[in-house]
């Protein structure tokens, strides 16, 4: 379901399909903190401006809310496609045994 089709329809539906939306969308981030921060904000957004009347300021609102969810879902993309620093480092690190029983680190490639 595409976000212009799920936001036909009055004001009113239209604002409580971009919160659920936005709700599941703060949901696929992998990171816990990442998570817990997209549901809080999207909560107190709404929160916030639960008491708007005027129809344009609504729109504006719902505007709004359709770049957030835009940004969340380039965000979380981007975040399960790239592997962390730490990983990346640890890949670069080769430990190496000796039959000895000593253990050295090796980075494979010179940085610098």
């Amino acid at each position: 379901m595409s976000i212009v089709s799920a936001l036909k329809g009055d004001l009113p539906q239209q604002a409580r399909s971009l919160y659920r939306q936005l709700l599941r969308q703060g949901e696929q981030f992998q990171a816990y903190n990442f998570r817990e921060y997209a549901k809080r904000r999207t909560k107190d957004a709404f929160r916030e401006h639960m008491d708007a009347q005027d129809p344009r300021e609504i729109q504006s609102l719902i505007q709004k809310g359709l770049k957030e969810l835009q940004m969340m879902k380039v965000r979380i993309f981007s975040t399960a496609r790239r592997p962390s620093p730490v990983a990346r480092h640890l890949s670069l690190v080769r430990i190496v045994a000796w039959p000895r029983g000593d253990v050295t680190m090796r980075c494979d490639r010179h940085d610098g």
